[in-house]
């Protein structure tokens, strides 16, 4: 494959040009060289670079834990413990979130089931947005 544009690679990582121009900015991503019009040029490896950290950012890492697995993957023979932990702690994160998303629901459900449909001044939903002592869950 002959080396592309930031456009290009944009289209074909699925990352926005700016994403991509910031991306090189934090050093997540080497700046590529450059054409005689002095443009970007790609190679394959950062489309496949690029595509790794928007999956990554898909799944929620955060930049620096971006950076930790890319030093990984630049350096296959090591150890993937550092990788697993990075892992573990993303998923700790998403099961403290989804824990929360599930009180959050459950806060709106009785909000809602609260309503009598009449005046704002007997209104469920007011109430509780009024005064969070009324929520059942503390955390959401």
């Amino acid at each position: 494959m002959k080396k592309i544009t930031i456009g290009g690679a944009s289209k074909r990582s699925g990352v926005k040009v700016p994403t991509i121009r910031y991306y090189e900015g934090i050093g997540l991503l080497a700046a590529p060289s450059r054409s005689e019009g002095n443009q970007r040029s790609y190679e394959p490896a950062d489309l496949r670079r690029l595509t790794f950290i928007r999956h990554a950012r898909e799944l929620g890492f955060e930049v620096d834990a971006i950076r930790t697995l890319l030093s990984l993957q630049d350096e296959p023979n090591q150890s993937c413990a550092s990788a697993d932990a990075i892992a573990k702690a993303r998923l700790v994160e998403v099961e403290q979130r989804i824990r929360s998303l599930t009180a959050l629901k459950a806060e709106l459900e009785m909000m809602v089931e609260g309503c009598g449909h009449g005046r704002v001044d007997q209104c469920r939903v007011i109430e509780v947005l009024a005064d969070h002592g009324e929520c059942m869950h503390s955390h959401h």
